[in-house]
């Protein structure tokens, strides 16, 4: 799948001396290395990317604003960690298939992104079940546990990180410095944009409007999935 741009054996010296490095408490090599040795047009690369992935709306973003309209900017803001510790889970999972621990072949990710379809699409569906009209105390939307399963089932994260990600890899030389710097880069971009969406929904979404907002992200999500699992059925088959 193109994930060659350092050989296996290199990467896993290097992903032994990341945790060596964090033993000994030596934390002046990665720094430097981050500061002189790195492959600044990668790097822009990967922030153009992180922030096209990020800022185009899907089920992260739709339930991310869905839940500031609907319970406020503290729960929205909850939802974002869940979906920051889904995102850290992916990035392991890649660093995993990058020093050969773990295979994952195409149809099994085709099958995991089906996966998070049909749950981003199950989550929608019980939330357009709530009717505000009826005077029914809404269903609880977001909150951290939603975020992180959302995050780790969602089918654009899972193809990025699976097949996108390890090209960035050779930022710095060494894994552990590319890791940690890709991972703190996509932490703080996914953070400023989602603070953005929520900002821009509580500022600007007022009353009636904020709760046709949180039922119009109810059917974005589905839309969503029933494309998303249009699209990876037809791959299977």
């Amino acid at each position: 799948m193109g994930f060659a741009i350092l050989s296996k054996t290199h990467i896993q010296r290097q992903f032994n001396a990341f945790f060596n490095c964090i033993v000994a408490g030596d934390t002046d090599g990665p720094i430097s290395l981050l500061i002189t040795t790195m492959n600044l047009p990668l790097l822009c690369t990967y922030l153009f990317s992180i922030f096209v992935l990020l800022a185009t709306p899907g089920p992260v973003v739709a339930l991310v604003t869905g839940t500031a309209a609907r319970h406020g900017s503290r729960r929205a803001f909850n939802t974002v960690l869940g979906t920051h510790g889904a995102s850290l889970v992916l990035i392991a999972l890649a660093v995993l298939m990058l020093v050969g621990l773990v295979t994952i072949s195409q149809l099994s990710l085709r099958i995991a992104a089906l996966v998070g379809c049909l749950y981003i699409g199950y989550g929608a569906w019980r939330g357009l079940r709530t009717a505000p009209a009826q005077h029914v105390a809404p269903m609880q939307q977001g909150g951290i546990v939603q975020g992180f399963l959302v995050g780790v089932s969602n089918p654009k994260d899972i193809l990025f990180f699976a097949a996108l990600f390890p090209q960035f890899i050779s930022v710095t030389p060494h894994l552990s410095t590319s890791l940690l710097l890709l991972s703190l880069l996509w932490i703080a971009f996914d953070f400023c944009v989602m603070a953005c969406y929520i900002l821009a929904v509580r500022r600007w979404v007022n009353g009636v409007q904020q709760q046709q907002w949180a039922m119009a992200s109810q059917y974005l999500l589905l839309l969503m999935a029933l494309v998303g699992a249009g699209y990876n059925l037809r791959e299977l088959f």
